[in-house]
C-alpha cells in the first residue's frame, strides 16, 4: 500500500473505519500498523506521545481481527486504535501524569474508562503528553517536552489533554480519552481543530484516573467528528463503583437522535462571556457569529442571555480545584517540592493561602450557581459560547502558565462549575491557518442534545474535513525553551507576611525560587479568594454533603 493511502487511512472517522472493518474491507491489524508508522514518522515534530505501546497494540489488533472474523456484528470500536492522556492508569504500562513524581509508576489495574474501551475491543496505541498532573504548563523543565500544535508546530495545543488533542488532529490515533477539570478536553479540541466533549459530571467513571479535583474532574473523548465522540461516550458511560461521584442513571443511546437536526430548538447565547468578561479576538468573535447564523439557517432560534460574569465562576472553580489539588500533593510538596516543574508550583503552592472557610464558601456558592441555572435551562435547549483560538506561540510559555492563568478564565469555566455537558468543535480558521473553536453546552444529562446540535452544525460546515499537513520526519519549528527568570514579587509587607505564615502553616520548606513562584501568584490567589460571595442566606442549602445508601444483598 502506498504511503499516501496509509496516511488517508489514519484520518478515517471512527464510524467509517468501523463500518469498513465490519464489511471486511479493512482489518484492525492493517489500521494499527498504519497508525504506528505515522506515529514514527510524525510524532518527532509534535511530542504527542510519552509512551508508544506498539507491542500490546499489535496483540490487541490481532485479537480484534479474530473477533471480527467470528462475529461482524460486534460494536463499532472493535479494532479502533486510540490514545490515552497519561493520567489514566494502565495495567503493566507506565503512567506518569507527565511528572517526574510518577516517572516510574506502573499500575497494577486499568482505569475504569480504559477497561470499558478494552471491553469494546479498542486498541491502545500509547500514553499521551499532558501538563504536569493535568495542571500548569506548557513546561520545558519536565522529563518530557510539551506537545505541539500540528497546524503549526511552534504553537501551543491548549490545556492539559495537550498530547491527545495534537495526536487526534495529526492522525496519530482515531480518538483519545482526556480529562477536563476547567477545560482540558475542550481547549485542545478548539486549538487543534477537532471535537472534544466534557460529559455531564458523573456520567463517565473516574476511578483509576490520577485525580486533579474530585469536585470538577471529568473524563471525556477527543475525536475528529461529533458522531465519533458520541460513539466513544457510548462505550465509556455508565456507573463506576469506584468513583463516589458516579451516577446510577441508565445510559441513553447517544446516537439515536444525532441526525434529528435543530429545527425548533432554542439556543441561548452567552455573548457577554466573550465580548465583555474576557474579550475574544475579532477573528474568533466573527467565527462564532457565523456559526450562530448557520444554526439559525438550520432552523434553531437563538437569543442572547445574561448570567453571571465569567470571572465569578472562575473564582469558584479555582478555589475548589486548587484547594483539592494542593491537599493531594501537600505531603510530597513538604519534602520534595523540587520534583515538580515551575508551572505546577506557580499554581499549586498558592493554594496554601486559601482557608477552609474559602473552600466552603466556594462549595456553597457553587450550589447557588447551579440553582441559578435552572430557569436558564427551562428557557433554552442549549447554550452557546465562543471557544478559543488561535493558539498562542510556545515562546509565550511563561506567560501562558503564570499570571495569565490566574486572571483569564477559560470559556469552559461555567460548565466546569455546574457539571453540565459541554462540546467543543471547530468553527473556522484564522488568517494564521490556526483553528478557532465553538462551545455548545446543555442541561445536565442531556448530552445527546448537545451532540445533536453539534452534529447538525458540523455537517453544515467544512471545518471537520480539514487536516494539518505535516512532512514525515521533518524538524519541529524552532522555539525558545528557556523559561524567563522568576523574579521576587514586590509584595506589600502584610502580603509577604501572609505568604510566609501560610508556608509555615502548610509545613513547606521552599527554596528561594519556589518561594518566588508562590509570591508571584500570591496577589492573584488572594484576589480570587476575595471575589467569592459570602452573603448567603443563613438557611441556604449546604453544598459539601454526602448521601448514605443501604447495603444491597
Amino acid at each position: 500500500m502506498h504511503a499516501s493511502e496509509r496516511d488517508a487511512m489514519t484520518f478515517l472517522s471512527v464510524a467509517e473505519a468501523g463500518r469498513r472493518m465490519r464489511a471486511g474491507d479493512l482489518s484492525p491489524v492493517e489500521l494499527t500498523e498504519a497508525y504506528l508508522e505515522r506515529i514514527a514518522a510524525i510524532d518527532g515534530q509534535l511530542n504527542a506521545y510519552i509512551t508508544v505501546t506498539a507491542g500490546p497494540a499489535r496483540a490487541q489488533a490481532r485479537a480484534a481481527a479474530d473477533a471480527l472474523a467470528n462475529d461482524r456484528s460486534r460494536g463499532v470500536l472493535l479494532g479502533i486504535p486510540f490514545g490515552l492522556k497519561d493520567m489514566f492508569a494502565t495495567r503493566g504500562i507506565r503512567t506518569t501524569a507527565h511528572s517526574r513524581v510518577l516517572e516510574r509508576w506502573v499500575p497494577e489495574h486499568d482505569a475504569h474508562a480504559v477497561a470499558r474501551l478494552y471491553g469494546a475491543g479498542a486498541v491502545l496505541l500509547g500514553k499521551q503528553a499532558s501538563h504536569e498532573f493535568a495542571h500548569g504548563g506548557p513546561s520545558f523543565d519536565l522529563p518530557w517536552p510539551p506537545a505541539r500544535n500540528p497546524w503549526h508546530t511552534a504553537h501551543y495545543t491548549g490545556s492539559s489533554s495537550t498530547g491527545s488533542g495534537a495526536a487526534v488532529a495529526a492522525g496519530l490515533c482515531a480518538f483519545a480519552l482526556g480529562t477536563d477539570t476547567g477545560g482540558s478536553v475542550r481547549t485542545p479540541a478548539w486549538l487543534c481543530g477537532i471535537v472534544g466533549l466534557k460529559p455531564t459530571f458523573g456520567l463517565v467513571g473516574r476511578s483509576g484516573v490520577v485525580p486533579f479535583s474530585a469536585s470538577c474532574d471529568h473524563v471525556g473523548p477527543l475525536a475528529r467528528t461529533v458522531e465519533d465522540a458520541a460513539l466513544v461516550l457510548q462505550a465509556i458511560a455508565g456507573h463506576d463503583a469506584g468513583d463516589p461521584g458516579s451516577t446510577r442513571l441508565d445510559v441513553p443511546d447517544f446516537s439515536r437522535d444525532l441526525r434529528a437536526g435543530v429545527r425548533g430548538l432554542r439556543i441561548g447565547v452567552l455573548r457577554h462571556h466573550w465580548e465583555e468578561d474576557t474579550r475574544a479576538n475579532p477573528e474568533m468573535a466573527r467565527a462564532v457569529d457565523d456559526a450562530l447564523a448557520v444554526l439559525r439557517d438550520l432552523g434553531a432560534t437563538t437569543e442572547d442571555v445574561r448570567v453571571r460574569s465569567l470571572h465569578e465562576y472562575y473564582a469558584v472553580r479555582i478555589m475548589l480545584t486548587e484547594s483539592e489539588l494542593f491537599a493531594r500533593h501537600q505531603h510530597h510538596l513538604r519534602t520534595h517540592a523540587g520534583d515538580y516543574g515551575h508551572h505546577f508550583l506557580g499554581r499549586a503552592l498558592a493554594a496554601a493561602l486559601f482557608s477552609s472557610a474559602d473552600y466552603l464558601a466556594a462549595q456553597r456558592e457553587r450550589r447557588r450557581i447551579i440553582d441559578e441555572m435552572q430557569p436558564v435551562y427551562a428557557r433554552f435547549d442549549a447554550l452557546v459560547t465562543a471557544g478559543s483560538g488561535p493558539a498562542a506561540h510556545l515562546n509565550a510559555h511563561r506567560s501562558i502558565g503564570a499570571a495569565q492563568k490566574w486572571s483569564t478564565p477559560s470559556m469552559g469555566t461555567l460548565f466546569s462549575v455546574t457539571g453540565a455537558p459541554a462540546l467543543a468543535l471547530p468553527c473556522g480558521f484564522g488568517a494564521s491557518g490556526l483553528p478557532l473553536g465553538l462551545q455548545i453546552a446543555g442541561r445536565p444529562f442531556e448530552d445527546a442534545t448537545v451532540l445533536r446540535i453539534g452534529h447538525a452544525y458540523e455537517q453544515a460546515t467544512p471545518w471537520h474535513l480539514r487536516h494539518p499537513q505535516l512532512e514525515p520526519h521533518a524538524a519541529p519549528a524552532a522555539i525558545d525553551t528557556h523559561a524567563d527568570p522568576v523574579n521576587d514579587a514586590d509584595l506589600e509587607p502584610d502580603v509577604l507576611d501572609e505568604v510566609r505564615a501560610a508556608v509555615r502553616h502548610a509545613g513547606l520548606a521552599l527554596d528561594a525560587t519556589q518561594l518566588a513562584l508562590l509570591c508571584e501568584s500570591a496577589p492573584h490567589a488572594l484576589a480570587m479568594a476575595r471575589r467569592l460571595r459570602r452573603d448567603l442566606d443563613p438557611a441556604a442549602e449546604a453544598a459539601a454533603v454526602f448521601t448514605l445508601h443501604p447495603k444491597t444483598p
